[in-house]
């Protein structure tokens, strides 16, 4: 059961997302959304966790089209890496708190919860502070005004997937958190086309594994960078260590 700190989004009732929009609206209003970020595939599915391969195939039978680019060089949004991360899950098979099977969601279920996410929005305005999360039978829920915080990403109800916390899938790959890959480390979707970077920075994750890849240790890095740490480099490149891994990933789900 939802603890009643979530708004259930139903089918013809959401518009928009419950709760704080941005800087000069009023709490509870209904905002219109435009998809941020902008991924090419490789970077879709790296971020997502969902395998190239089944990206490629679904938006060549319009399971889900890239949102931002759809022909020549195609790219997906912030939103799509959800809306990934939601059509690979509800796919497959799933058990319940109990241990029960739960059987994979219905092609119109899953249709039902990608015209949700579409209409969401309160996620895109700050990810970390509006996590997102999606049932086995296609319904989403999003925290409501005064709800309690969250302290562990990963923590949520049983049958119930956090669409924003690290994302792992069955082929392997390792879908980081879409808010907070490491903690110094950053994806906001108007920033930067949501490319992870560093906290307080526009110095994206890529950038410094550039440098690496060309020979460079953390002191060199960082004579260029003075203003990030040898822990941020750190991450920096075990993200993206992370992300080459899942492309690494080939098969298909």
């Amino acid at each position: 059961m939802i603890p009643p700190s979530l708004y259930y989004a139903q089918v013809g009732r959401t518009r928009g997302a419950v709760g704080p929009g941005p800087a000069g609206s009023k709490a509870g209003r209904f905002q219109p959304v435009e998809p941020t970020g902008a991924y090419t595939a490789e970077r879709a599915s790296a971020l997502s966790g969902v395998p190239r391969s089944t990206i490629h195939s679904w938006s060549r039978t319009g399971v889900l089209v890239p949102s931002v680019s759809a022909s020549r060089v195609k790219l997906w949004s912030y939103a799509d890496l959800m809306a990934l991360r939601t059509i690979y899950w509800l796919r497959q098979r799933k058990t319940d708190a109990a241990g029960a099977e739960i059987p994979s969601t219905s092609m119109n279920a899953i249709r039902r919860a990608l015209d949700l996410l579409r209409e969401l929005d309160t996620p895109f305005c700050n990810p970390a502070q509006a996590p997102l999360w999606v049932d086995g039978e296609g319904g989403m829920h999003v925290r409501g005004p005064g709800g309690p915080e969250t302290t562990d990403r990963q923590r949520v109800m049983p049958g119930v997937l956090n669409l924003i916390a690290p994302f792992t899938t069955r082929e392997g790959l390792r879908g980081p958190d879409l808010a907070r890959p490491r903690p110094t480390l950053r994806i906001v979707p108007g920033k930067l086309s949501g490319a992870p970077h560093v906290a307080h920075t526009r110095l994206e994750t890529r950038a410094l594994q550039a440098l690496d890849d060309d020979g460079l240790d953390v002191e060199a890095i960082r004579a260029l960078y003075p203003f990030v740490s040898a822990a941020q480099v750190a991450e920096a490149l075990d993200l993206e260590r992370q992300l080459e891994a899942n492309l690494a990933i080939r098969d298909a789900a």
